[in-house]
Formats: structure tokens, sequence, C-alpha cells
């Protein structure tokens, strides 16, 4: 048959980027507890085309995909490979996201469950593989301006924290979630029994924070951890008393801004 993908185009205008996305496909991930877990990911995997190629051949995307059991950082590289392969291709990338869970325990009651998170991954090679994690996590934050002003309480809400790194080695992902929640007002929890919601209330109350606080607490912790290259941290709170969102965020690199100013 006639391979129509292969032709030559004319227009000479390359192309980022090509490829197949939402692609929902199972999936074992490691876990750093339990070994592994399964989920479902959502992926796009994608090549650059040279100016003078008039497609790509698609289907080719998803068979590289049929070898894929256990994502880890090898996994990551055979397959960034393999389309580069497969698709004569000099840069290659991938595109990953999936519900991952963390088991946790009640403050008070001890009692178990899993608390959802969205993790991450973003990769590309074109001689090496570069791989950037990252997470979002749920958490609770306090307004400290509504405390202070306040007679009884203060309004308080939900957060998310998104924590993107790129690392001189592997880096788990409870280990981004750890550090997401110990620099929030009060961690998240799918299951409270009353003595566990008097806690976190309470935590929260004593650990006022606003969304800018959380985000440069979760920095510095950061930037105090030598694994790390790079990383960019957005904290989005889902406001109690306003009908938007507030936000905050920052990338590795701020340090030499200081500096200048």
């Amino acid at each position: 048959m006639k391979d129509v993908q292969s032709e030559r185009d004319e227009r000479r205008v390359p192309l980022k980027k090509v490829g197949v996305k939402n692609i929902e496909w199972p999936l074992k991930v490691l876990d750093k507890s339990k070994g592994y877990q399964h989920t479902v990911a959502r992926m796009s995997l994608s090549v650059d085309l040279k100016h003078y190629i008039r497609g790509t051949h698609m289907s080719r995307f998803v068979e590289v995909l049929n070898d894929l059991e256990m994502l880890s950082p090898k996994a990551l590289d055979d397959i960034l490979t393999d389309i580069k392969e497969r698709l004569k291709a000099e840069n290659s990338h991938l595109e990953i996201s999936f519900p991952y869970f963390i088991w946790k325990v009640s403050p008070v009651s001890g009692l178990e469950s899993p608390l959802k998170i969205e993790a991450m991954i973003e990769a590309e090679k074109r001689v090496e593989p570069v791989i950037t994690m990252g997470v979002r996590v749920p958490v609770h934050t306090l307004c400290p301006c509504s405390k202070e002003i306040s007679e009884n309480g203060a309004h308080n809400q939900r957060a998310v924290v998104e924590i993107y790194v790129r690392s001189r080695e592997m880096i788990w992902f409870e280990d981004l979630v750890e550090i997401a929640e110990k620099n929030a007002s009060c961690p998240i929890y799918t299951l409270l029994k009353r003595p566990d919601e008097k806690f976190v209330t309470e935590m929260a109350y004593k650990n006022a924070k606003f969304v800018e606080d959380v985000t440069r607490d979760v920095a510095l912790e950061l930037e105090r951890d030598e694994r790390i290259e790079w990383y960019r941290v957005q904290v989005t709170s889902f406001e109690s008393i306003h009908n938007h969102d507030a936000f905050a965020c920052v990338e590795k690199g701020w340090i030499e801004d200081v500096a200048r100013d």
C-alpha cells in the first residue's frame, strides 16, 4: 500500500510534537511502600517532524506502549528510544498523568484510608532522556488575615500544591507529597472521625498560611534537597469566601534573582 505519510513535503515547515494524545492505558506504577500499584494513565506521545516529511505513523506510537507494563525511569527511556527509532525522529516526547493513591493514617483514630493525588511525568529524549515528574496534592489552608481580624474563627479551604522536579536520582511521589503536606496549614485525610476532625481544625488554626507562605516554604525545602536540579511550585487555594481562587508560583532560580536586587 502507498505510504502517504512518508511523502516529501515542499512547504519546509518543521513541526514540534506530532503524535497522539489522551490515550488511556492500564499501568503498574512503582510504590514506595507497597512495591507497586495499578492505575489507569492518560498519555500523549509525539516526535518532532522534519520539514520535508509530510506526516507521521500514528499506529507506531500505540505499538510502543504494548510493551509497557511497569512505569520506571528505564521504561521511560526505552519508550522514548523506541519512538525515535520507529519514526526516525531526532527528538521524542512523552506525557503521562494518572491517579496515585497514598495510604494515610488519621491523626487521632489511627484509621487508614487512601488519599488520591495526581501524578504527572513529562519526558523527552534527543540524546539523553530528560524527565520531569510532578504531583498535585490536596491540602488545607487557613487565612492568617482572617484569623487576625476576626474574634471567632477564620476562613479556611482546600488547596492544591503542585510540585514539578527534575532530579539527579530517583525521587518517589511519596517524597513530594510529604513536602507538600508538611508545609500546608494541615494535610487532607479521606477518613476523619470526630476526634480527627477536631485535631485537623485546631492544627490548621494554629498554622495559618497564605498560598504565598505555602509556596515559599515548599520552595525552601526543595532548594535544600541536593537531589533536585530544577523545580517549580504552584499553590492554588479554592477560596471559601470569594468567588475566585488564589494562587502563587515560584521556580528554581529565584536565589539568583534576589542576589541581583
